[in-house]
């Protein structure tokens, strides 16, 4: 694709802009903003990129992962500033998430310990789990406040926190996985997911698209149920003081 033909694709930015204009949804410059940053953005890794592939160096391979871990975490950590220390928390979660599932990978030798493999999984792997953290603590914050008497209540019966907790603690984990299990219900139905999509249309068998599809797919479950339990039982414990009382505030 020639940067011409890129160029002409901005036809799918002027439609929604077009749209909200007419309806006055006022969403006009979020979407420019969002789409010159990921100009920018994308354009910058893509060089970055190159020459990370070129040079095959475990130090930038390191460098472009810690960089990940970095962005995401600053992402997530606005979701959950009413918890104390949510930063190292969401970092924690992001790094033993990544090292996991790269250990898994390579250590099985399922995929080579190139930097094309290393760095493209990780970037799946990090954002999914930064998503599902975010999913996470929406959810969990708003249960904590929602039942925060029932919590409060079983704690003046002698219950422990993570007893007073546990019902909330669970319903945020179960919500946050939901979408991720949801949507593989219908892979290859509803949807081809984008790693086999963009590998059929580089040219590559489809049969052999699909296996490297369903390698991803298996990961990011283990991705979102491993993100969500660790974010989660590192979470809970900050909600408490020293008395094992909830602490006061709007989660």
């Amino acid at each position: 694709m020639s940067y011409l033909t890129l160029s002409i694709t901005l036809i799918f930015v002027i439609i929604p802009l077009l749209l909200s204009k007419t309806l006055r949804l006022g969403l006009e410059k979020d979407t420019i903003v969002a789409t010159v940053r990921s100009i920018i953005q994308l354009l910058a890794v893509g060089y970055i990129l190159k020459f990370v592939f070129e040079s095959e160096n475990i130090l930038y391979i390191l460098l472009m992962v810690t960089l990940m871990i970095a962005a995401a975490t600053h992402n997530a950590r606005k979701k959950g500033k009413a918890i104390e220390g949510i930063t190292w928390k969401i970092a924690v979660t992001l790094v033993f998430v990544e090292v996991l599932t790269q250990s898994i990978l390579l250590g099985f030798q399922i995929v080579p310990p190139t930097a094309q493999y290393i760095i493209s999984i990780s970037g799946m792997v990090i954002g999914n789990s930064m998503v599902l953290s975010i999913l996470f603590l929406n959810r969990f914050t708003a249960e904590v406040e929602t039942h925060r008497d029932e919590t409060e209540l079983i704690l003046s019966l002698g219950g422990t926190p993570k007893q007073a907790i546990h019902r909330q603690l669970i319903n945020a984990i179960k919500a946050s996985m939901i979408p991720t299990i949801e949507s593989q219900k219908t892979m290859g139905l509803v949807q081809l997911p984008g790693m086999m999509s963009g590998q059929i249309i580089a040219g590559a068998d489809p049969i052999q698209a699909v296996q490297f599809q369903l390698l991803i797919i298996f990961l990011l479950l283990t991705t979102a149920a491993v993100s969500s339990v660790l974010l989660g039982f590192l979470s809970y414990p900050s909600l408490f003081n020293q008395r094992m009382q909830l602490l006061k505030g709007k989660f």
